[in-house]
């Protein structure tokens, strides 16, 4: 008897084995573009998207293919994985180590995701039609075959392991070896994967089961999450919004997870059609109350996201959560409208507009993922127009995010600025240019900003000290001071000063030498005195005096500490 969900698919046997000699040769594939690669010796951006054209095509095909129309899916896997090659190739010029994963690599992978359940729904159909019933299945069935083949594979690398060690303790090393070769884990990930994925492909009638009875457990929780959204909305013309501005929780990701969990249990309550619908009437009224409540949720993420944006200016990260805003509204407006012609049969008029919904946000992901709309020269305008207009100063302004963040445009304007910027913009925008990494970046920002303020929490003892601009800067990148560290400097002889500071953790006083003669040196720290314990540098008088001693010297070489 046929374990297949749709009898049209025929049985095929050798299904699980071919899958998995496909998987095991992408994963083969996948080894020999990426070996010898790492941090310190990063892949060229041909072979990243050699990479991403290779595992998006793989895994393309062995999720969507049938023995009808097979041809269809190879043509869509390999289709796609050419598409999602380019994007990574043009993506790879945001950010200084040439690397693919961007924001716009991850909507191009959203972009996939969303179209393998078209692409199986118009190959059943054979033709440009999409009955939802078959396409909410076949995303259900593809997202836990998915899921579960990702388990197995991880299921199937520990036993491999606890067999390996198993003959390892008898003295037989070759599993252990061969486990220790890239190669062959690359291939049994893509063996494992395959295998399982042919596997569950061929009983996906038990697949489909399995996820109705997800879908009747995860129904259970809707009046739970109805009643709690509506008594937040309820509740906000009595409490007012400045408590969601200022939570330490960041307002827009709360509320557009919000709606999308309101939009997960309603779908699970309304269910592939009228016969597949929750006979509850409560369960009913609950998905209701929650669909109504998308729209709502969706303004308020809008409403703060563009309180963000009239703060700080756009970024990528907040461009692109004004597309999750939007999306949340049209959905919000999809579900109101269904609402409105349905009333309680809601869910009927709603299901085809989801349908429509995620086609549209098929093509938004592939839209927004090409090379068309430049997030970061837009934000890169935005953010120089904050600076130049004086709302932020050179101190304050994120001279890393036009390195690291905003594209080849922002990394022209950050050479611009180091060219012919004015005096301090010059400054950090040439040391940003010369450092390496965006914490070395982030790290001397923050010593600029401590070097101007050094007075506030750097008290100078000796007279003849002069804080020029090296040897401010000098203490500023230590980090032995600031605001809940305040520290003395005296001199100690023609070259050398001592940078005394209360160590918080050690409750001592630590002492750092420095060597005016090598301003951009190390310092010399020695060990905290347990005797200056619970010492508050802002109250207490200091000084450093030359004081006779006795010490114990043996061979020339002290020893021990000075006494007397």
């Amino acid at each position: 008897m046929s374990e297949r969900f749709d009898t049209e698919d025929r049985d095929w046997p050798m299904r699980p084995w071919i899958m998995a000699a496909i998987g095991a040769t992408g994963g083969l594939i996948v080894h020999l573009l990426t070996d010898t690669y790492g941090y310190s010796n990063p892949m060229p951006v041909w072979k990243q998207a050699a990479t991403c054209f290779t595992i998006v095509a793989t895994v393309s095909f062995l999720l969507t293919v049938e023995p009808r129309r097979w041809t269809w899916a190879l043509a869509f896997a390999v289709g796609w994985g050419a598409v999602i090659a380019l994007i990574g190739w043009f993506t790879a010029q945001y950010n200084h180590r040439g690397e693919i994963i961007e924001f716009p690599f991850l909507s191009g992978i959203l972009a996939v995701l969303i179209a393998a359940p078209l692409f199986q729904t118009i190959r059943d159909e054979g033709a440009w039609r999409f009955p939802y019933a078959r396409l909410h299945r076949h995303a259900w069935t593809d997202a836990v075959i998915g899921a579960a083949s990702l388990v197995f594979t991880g299921i199937t690398f520990l036993l491999a392991f606890l067999i390996a060690a198993l003959f390892d303790v008898i003295g037989i090393e070759a599993l252990q070896d061969l486990l220790d070769e890239e190669w062959f884990g690359w291939m049994l990930a893509g063996f494992a994967f395959g295998a399982a994925l042919g596997l569950l492909r061929e009983r996906d009638a038990l697949v489909a089961t399995l996820q109705k009875l997800v879908m009747v457990v995860l129904s259970v929780l809707a009046p739970v999450l109805a009643v709690a959204l509506a008594a937040f909305l309820l509740s906000l013309p009595f409490t007012g919004l400045s408590g969601l501005w200022e939570s330490d929780i960041p307002a827009t990701p709360m509320l557009l997870l919000s709606g999308a969990g309101a939009i997960l249990l309603v779908n699970a309550v309304i269910g592939n059609g009228k016969e597949e619908r929750n006979p509850s009437r409560w369960l009913q009224y609950a998905a209701l109350t929650l669909v109504v409540c998308v729209l709502p949720l969706a303004i308020l993420a809008a409403m703060s996201m563009g309180e963000r944006i009239s703060q700080y200016g756009w970024t990528p990260e907040r461009m692109w959560g004004v597309v999750a805003v939007a999306i949340a509204i049209a959905y919000g407006l999809a579900a109101w409208s269904a609402v409105y012609k349905g009333r309680k049969d809601f869910d009927d008029r709603l299901r085809p507009l989801q349908t429509s919904l995620a086609i549209g946000l098929c093509g938004l992901a592939l839209f927004l993922a090409l090379p068309i709309l430049d997030f970061g020269a837009i934000s890169t305008r935005s953010q120089i127009a904050r600076l130049e207009s004086g709302k932020v100063t050179a101190n304050e302004f994120d001279w890393a995010a036009l390195k690291y963040d905003f594209g080849p445009v922002g990394l022209a304007e950050l050479k611009r600025f180091a060219a012919s910027g004015k005096s301090e913009e010059r400054k950090l925008a040439s040391a940003v240019l010369r450092l390496d990494n965006r914490y070395e970046v982030e790290r001397a920002v923050e010593a600029d900003k401590r070097a101007e303020k050094l007075e506030t929490f750097v008290e100078v003892g000796s007279p003849d000290i002069v804080l020029t601009e090296g040897l401010r800067r000098n203490i500023a990148n230590l980090r032995e001071c600031g605001a809940h560290m305040k520290c003395k400097l005296f001199r100690l002889d023609e070259h050398r000063l001592i940078l005394l500071t209360a160590n918080n953790f050690t409750n001592g006083l630590d002492r750092l030498i420095l060597d005016e003669r090598k301003l951009h040196g190390v310092a010399e720290k020695t060990y905290p005195q347990p005797d200056a314990k619970g010492l508050d540098m802002s109250q207490v008088t200091i000084e450093v005096r030359d004081v006779p001693t006795k010490q114990v010297f043996v061979n020339g070489q002290a020893v021990g500490d000075p006494f007397e």
